[in-house]
């Protein structure tokens, strides 16, 4: 490579002085010579050049050769040693593998053994509590059972027992009754027996029969007593067309019903004004009750039907609130009238009690003077009596208890003065 740059160089060169010359334009035969010189340096540099070259080309090719042939061999001690290596790595692996498949089955054989001893304690153990469960919800399903059946039962008597009320109430004199049987005991938890009365004719013009009439006071000494009536109602057919109109939502059909039910409660007004209404004989109003607040709160609800009942018809429309708030206020007018009619029997007997009292005051008087005196009675005999005693027995010898007690036995052993005299200091 460095004979072919040199070769190169010299080719320049001779170039560079061929176009030196050739500028100058020297003579022809010089030209010739040095043309002829040249061409042959020429030659000889391209015959170097080829000999150089082939060198080089052989040289070459030998490098190769040998290279290829160290590469051979190369590759071939590689391919020996790593097919060595492989084959260690392989007896490596193999072992290993062997060991490991050794453990794993050991591990595998460890494992299936705890595994069954533990799927038997599960098994046990799910077998004894899926016992105990099913046991227990068993028994819960029975006892829910039980108190379902129960509930049916109760229910059957409950639906009974509403088939029966749905008969009462069908049946327009049940229903009646009811209404009179819960007026009755209002009156009687409020009022006293002798206060009113039950299925009282009270107008001389009919032989009509209110439900219960309270007996109030007579202004003069010709009436005993004025009845105030009060008869119980209840348009059950009336007021359930009404509900279920409400549940309708039909504007026209509420009004309808609402004005069905303003005009029978205004004909059962007229009924109790025209037969139970009899002044002096009775009040000139009288009450009609509603046993329900419903149907009484969807009546107050029409002010003009109230107002209309009192002034024409004299009757006054009350439920079960409001009925027990006028017996109340009766029953204290009827105190209010009780404590005026004994109050002048109340201060004669006042009186009385006065005089006795001033009769035991003087008595109290007496009898402190009396205990005065015997007061001092008792210090003269205490004091001055016992002192005289005393001074008396002064010369006498005092006896020895048992002495004492075998003379006078009747004063008993001394132990027990002693407890009496303890008594009396307490006392």
């Amino acid at each position: 490579m460095e004979t072919i740059i040199v070769s190169g160089i010299v080719v320049i060169i001779i170039i560079q002085l061929l176009i030196f010359f050739i500028k100058r334009k020297p003579d022809t035969e010089t030209a010739d010579k040095l043309h002829k010189s040249i061409l042959s340096s020429l030659d000889r540099v391209a015959t170097n050049s080829r000999e150089d070259a082939s060198l080089q080309r052989q040289e070459t090719r030998q490098i190769s050769i040998d290279t290829k042939n160290d590469l051979t061999r190369s590759m071939t001690d590689f391919r020996e040693t790593f097919e060595r290596y492989i084959n260690i790595m392989n007896d490596m692996q193999r072992e290993k593998f062997e060991s490991l498949d050794k453990k794993q089955q050991h591990l595998i054989d460890n494992t299936e053994k705890r595994l069954e001893e533990i799927r038997v304690t599960v098994d046990e153990k799910l077998q004894k509590t899926l016992d105990d469960r099913l046991s227990q919800s068993f028994r819960m399903v029975s006892e829910y059972l039980d108190n379902v059946q129960k509930g049916l039962g109760e229910m059957n008597t409950l639906a009974q027992d509403i088939g029966s009320l749905k008969r009462i109430l069908g049946n327009v004199k049940t229903r009646g009754n009811m209404g009179e049987l819960q007026l009755g005991m209002m009156l009687e938890q409020i009022l006293a027996p002798d206060q009113y009365e039950a299925n009282v004719r009270t107008s001389k013009k009919t032989d009509a029969v209110v439900d219960y009439a309270i007996k109030l006071p007579g202004k003069d000494n010709k009436l005993q007593c004025v009845y105030l009536p009060i008869d119980a109602k209840f348009p059950k057919e009336v007021y359930e067309q009404l509900l279920h109109a409400y549940d309708l939502g039909d504007p026209h059909t509420i009004e309808l019903y609402g004005k069905l039910l303003e005009s029978t409660i205004r004909k059962m007004a007229k009924d109790i004004h025209d037969q139970c209404i009899d002044p002096p004989y009775t009040t000139d109003f009288g009450i009609i009750f509603l046993p329900f607040e419903g149907i009484y709160a969807e009546v107050v609800r029409r002010s003009q039907l109230l107002e209309d009942l009192q002034r024409n018809y004299k009757v006054i429309v009350t439920g079960p609130t409001t009925l027990a708030a006028i017996l109340n206020s009766l029953q204290v007018g009827f105190r209010s009238l009780t404590i005026q009619k004994y109050s002048s029997e109340v201060w004669t007997i006042l009186g009385a009690v006065k005089k006795e009292f001033e009769k035991v005051g003087g008595m109290l008087e007496k009898a402190h003077q009396n205990i005065r005196i015997a007061g001092g009675q008792i210090e003269e005999v205490l004091g001055t009596r016992t002192r005289v005693i005393q001074r008396k027995l002064k010369d006498v010898d005092t006896l020895s208890d048992e002495e004492a007690r075998s003379i006078l036995p009747e004063i008993g052993p001394l132990e027990t003065v002693k407890e009496e005299e303890d008594v009396l200091q307490n006392t």
